[in-house]
């Protein structure tokens, strides 16, 4: 991809005003999930991957269908399934018996937004294909590293309720997802909506009926990437993210505080969210904004207060409530 020949500061004003588009257009298939649709944003811009946490039926594979028609990018869907297997996902060599060789067949993975699908389903060696492919940005098949498309980003989802059969992701792959997002059920009025729309002949498997057209690019993209690298932070904003996270380290609820990569993505995400609300600078209320979707996942409960209904998103939010605030 080119970099930008336009001047910088136009370009990140033209890729802020694309990007706050999408809000407007997923909304054109998607209900009430801002802050999802915003958490997908916000992980684009950081080159991160999200994990989708919710019931089945809440549009978690509608939403990212919807965020890449509305950036013009590719996807695919995998549905994740215990008799999965690697090469299911990064592609595997195939003998073509006219040349009497053997030729790489990409896998799904070969796309810009892949929905892996109940990720949680599938058995740790395929996991940890998968992982290689969100961390390196590449996969390796027969001894070849292949390269990902940019930009690419992995929106996991998995079911909050049902963990029969299941196979838990392990606390070290959590850690490689920037954001984990709740898609909770709608409120009554938007599932009002939703029922009016599908009564009026909304087929979300047909999203160009539905109005869906690309408002963005990978070239805003890139843009607001380098707009965001741009926005500067100050020593006292990255001692409050150091201390909001040395604070999880020592709370009596948490076996598990959160790693300095998690420090890293809470600044990173904290960055972007500051550029899409107009600043180049990071103020601490953007780190209170992403503290929970950025460290929720990387926090592991005590069995005694998991059993008093302790929760992540408490723990988080009683630190964020006592970490003196940089004035």
């Amino acid at each position: 991809m080119t970099a930008p020949t336009t001047q910088p500061a136009e370009n990140s004003d033209d890729a802020r005003a694309s990007l706050e588009a999408l809000r407007t257009e997923i909304a054109k298939a998607v209900v009430g999930q801002d802050p999802a649709v915003t958490g997908l944003v916000v992980a684009l811009l950081c080159r991160g991957h999200v994990l989708l946490e919710g019931i089945p039926g809440v549009a978690k594979t509608l939403l990212v269908r919807a965020l890449a028609a509305s950036l013009e990018l590719d996807t695919k869907r995998v549905q994740f399934t215990p008799d999965l297997m690697p090469g299911d996902i990064t592609g595997s060599l195939v003998y073509d018996a006219r040349t009497a060789e053997f030729s790489f067949q990409p896998g799904p993975v070969f796309t810009h937004l892949l929905l892996a699908d109940e990720i949680n389903r599938t058995p740790p060696k395929t996991q940890s294909a998968l992982l290689e492919a969100m961390e390196e940005r590449q996969v390796t098949v027969d001894g070849t590293p292949r390269s990902l498309p940019d930009p690419f980003l992995v929106a996991a989802t998995q079911n909050p309720v049902e963990y029969e059969g299941t196979y838990p992701l392990p606390e070290a792959q959590l850690d490689r997802f920037l954001l984990k997002l709740t898609v909770p059920l709608p409120t009554r009025e938007d599932e009002i909506n939703v029922l009016t729309r599908h009564a009026e002949g909304f087929n979300p498997r047909d999203l160009q009926a539905a109005g869906v057209r690309p408002v963005a690019g990978p070239a805003d993209l890139e843009s607001a990437r380098a707009a965001v690298a741009r926005t500067s932070v100050s020593p006292e904003i990255a001692g409050y993210v150091v201390d909001i996270c040395r604070a999880t380290r020592e709370s009596p609820s948490l076996t598990l505080g959160v790693s300095p990569r998690g420090a890293t993505a809470l600044l990173s995400t904290a960055r972007a969210w500051a550029w899409l609300t107009g600043r180049d600078y990071v103020i601490p209320d953007d780190v209170k904004a992403l503290a929970l979707p950025t460290l929720r996942h990387r926090v592991h409960l005590r069995p005694e207060a998991e059993m008093e209904g302790v929760t992540a998103d408490s723990v988080i939010t009683a630190i964020l409530a006592h970490v003196p605030v940089p004035r």
